[in-house]
């Protein structure tokens, strides 16, 4: 194994591996810290954590672990992959991860980059845009559990970490990798370890991923490894081999927990045309709403020929006053518990493809099912690669939030039954 990566959710995560996998790499998707060895021939390796919203010191501990794991496989470079989109508090978990990431692999510094520009996220004089958005005015200062409230990475960041945080302006990263690499020296040796380094381009990601050829550690969102493939195919490391992606026509349901906008779009032009389950946290917690009661309202409805959809994905103001009634840890969880539950019914019921919309929704629903590894397919929408289950036949997507346009489900559906995307 060349390149290990350490996610903090399941989406990021299949994120990533797309994006590794359309850059030449043999690309496995670990589900947790795996108990055994990898197999042979695996080039990019992605330990998938659940880790972004849990107590920090929590996450470090899983972190650590994912490092020690990927290590052992003979991993040359480390990627802490993170949001698009920074997803933090002021007290974590991005900063403290990055830290002890960092002192365990003694490395000097490490790279910045959340940007992913074929989705809308660019990094300039250190400030986070969506689209034409400022992060802070994008909707995401509305997240539920990470309320992005400032746009300047470099001031959201400084408070996580002790590390210290720097800045690579975007005419340096123009002006080439060697530019670019020298700037994050100056700024560690300033020490300023942890370096923001701007991206509004791919060409841009292409440039920082050069200038990373030999680093040892690096932070960032998956368009940070568009450039890393390169880097070891110089070194002629790579086989150029991929596994063949076969698609599993079968009966199939759609989960959503995630309350973005582009879910929420996503969700009501499904529900004019398909059967759609509301599912809130006062249902939930109040027993009038089970996974039980939702999946043979499901099989009932595949039966009938239709993809049913189960959504929590209500508005913002809802989402917050749900919060407010019965806090906002137990109503997560209550809407990942079921959701768990209600996949293992869906798959025991019989069905085959499974798409799933948010991150928390996402990694709940793979632990859920009790998945260890991820093979890599086709991209159905930038950052959202068609999945398959490494020991069963079970097909998935595994979607941010704010990923995809209005029809990804059908979208989505269709790869995973074996059309083309």
């Amino acid at each position: 194994m060349l390149l290990g990566c350490i996610g903090d959710d399941f989406t990021g995560s299949s994120d990533l591996a797309n994006t590794l996998a359309k850059g030449g790499m043999r690309t496995v998707q670990y589900c947790g810290v795996p108990e055994a060895p990898a197999e042979p021939g695996v080039e990019a390796g992605i330990v998938a954590l659940k880790s972004r919203t849990i107590a920090a010191d929590a996450a470090v501990a899983q972190s650590l672990r994912a490092l020690d794991w990927l290590l052992a496989q003979g991993c040359r470079q480390i990627l802490f992959k993170i949001c698009s989109t920074f997803d933090s508090t002021p007290e974590g978990n991005i900063g403290p991860v990055a830290d002890a990431l960092m002192a365990r692999l003694g490395a000097p510094h490490a790279i910045v980059c959340p940007a992913f520009p074929a989705t809308g996220r660019t990094l300039y004089q250190g400030h986070l845009f969506v689209g034409d958005r400022l992060l802070d005015e994008s909707g995401m200062e509305n997240h539920p559990l990470t309320p992005m409230r400032d746009a300047d990475i470099r001031r959201w960041l400084a408070p996580q970490t002790i590390a210290g945080v720097g800045h690579v302006p975007f005419a340096t990263v123009a002006a080439g990798p060697d530019a670019l690499r020298g700037a994050v020296e100056a700024e560690a040796a300033g020490g300023r370890r942890l370096v923001v380094v701007d991206a509004i381009r791919d060409a841009d990601l292409v440039s920082i991923g050069r200038a990373a050829a030999g680093m040892q550690f690096l932070v960032g969102g998956s368009g940070i490894a568009l450039g890393l493939p390169e880097n070891f195919r110089a070194g002629g490391l790579l086989s150029g081999g991929g596994a063949a992606w076969e698609g599993a026509p079968g009966p199939a349901a759609i989960l959503s927990g995630s309350c973005s906008g582009a879910t929420r779009e996503q969700v009501r032009r499904y529900r004019e045309s398909a059967p759609v389950l509301d599912v809130t946290p006062d249902a939930l917690l109040s027993g009038e709403m089970t996974g039980e009661a939702a999946a043979t309202w499901a099989l009932q409805r595949i039966g009938e020929g239709a993809v049913p959809l189960a959504a929590s994905s209500a508005d913002p103001a809802v989402v917050t006053e749900a919060q407010a009634r019965h806090g906002r840890d137990r109503a997560a969880a209550a809407i990942e518990t079921f959701f768990a539950d209600l996949a293992r019914r869906l798959e025991a019921g019989g069905v085959s493809r499974l798409v799933v919309a948010g991150g928390e929704t996402s990694g709940a629903v793979v632990e859920g099912l009790g998945l260890s590894a991820l093979a890599i397919g086709p991209e159905i929408a930038p950052g959202v690669p068609a999945l398959r289950a490494a020991d069963r036949p079970l097909r998935l997507a595994l979607k941010s939030g704010n990923f995809g346009g209005p029809d990804f489900f059908a979208e989505a559906l269709a790869v995973l039954g074996g059309e083309a995307p």
